[in-house]
């Protein structure tokens, strides 16, 4: 899997980059390794498009708010979601890639 993201763009929805830096008990180096790493990704911010989707995801599927914007994000952009939270593979809107540690 590593390999097929390499030279390819990465996006990270805003709220990915909220709960990375600000997860409780943190620290100072912590955050700045975290700040090196998110420099490889584009930050997808809030827009009307993620906003309409986002609203649509949660009333279909009654997601948590952060996990609907993240799901809206990748939907938005037209591109896959990796994530190791298998609840995103019931969203039939989108792409979804399960991670699986082995595999990166």
């Amino acid at each position: 899997m590593a390999e097929e993201l390499q030279g390819r763009e990465t996006y990270l929805s805003f709220v990915n980059e909220l709960e990375l830096l600000g997860h409780k008990g943190i620290s100072t180096q912590d955050v700045e390794w975290m700040e090196l790493f998110l420099e490889d990704f584009s930050i997808m911010n809030y827009n009307n498009g993620i906003r309409d989707i986002t609203v649509d995801l949660r009333r279909k599927y009654n997601l948590k708010l952060p996990d609907a914007i993240i799901a809206a994000t990748a939907i938005f952009l037209g591109i896959p979601l990796i994530s190791a939270d298998v609840y995103f593979s019931k969203i039939t809107e989108l792409l979804f890639i399960q991670y699986q540690p082995d595999s990166f």
